[in-house]
């Protein structure tokens, strides 16, 4: 299982960083994308939307099950990713590239929040 050293993670497997746009992307792991299989479906939060941490905030669809998407930090969705809307399974083929939403962070230290790329994979071996 591939985890960049370079993400945060949640313990929902979602994963973050900061774009060039100071905003911060967010998708799924290639942990978690390898437990749903074949994504078929995507509905990411409203662009305007508020997030609160660790609460529902979208969904993911495979041809086995639905699943949550969980916001990471406290923040407001600025944008989309248009192109998986139209091709979810790119999520499946190259999940730390497949970002589907950018926030702004209400508390810019994002990484104080989250999970360094060790702690997650402590989790993902205790699973």
């Amino acid at each position: 299982m591939h985890i960049p050293q370079t993400l945060f993670y949640s313990q929902e497997h979602l994963w973050t960083r900061k774009s060039a746009d100071d905003l911060w992307e967010a998708g799924i792991t290639d942990y978690a994308q390898d437990l749903l299989g074949d994504i078929v479906f995507i509905e990411p939060p409203t662009i305007g939307s508020m997030l609160n941490a660790g609460k529902p905030c979208g969904l993911i669809e495979s041809v086995k099950t639905g699943s949550d998407l969980h916001a990471l930090v406290d923040g407001e969705v600025m944008e989309i990713n248009e192109a998986l809307l139209g091709a979810p399974e790119q999520i499946n083929d190259k999940p730390y590239e497949s970002w589907i939403f950018k926030f702004k962070p209400q508390d810019p230290n994002v990484a104080a929040q989250l999970l360094p790329a060790e702690a997650y994979q402590a989790i993902l071996e205790k699973a």
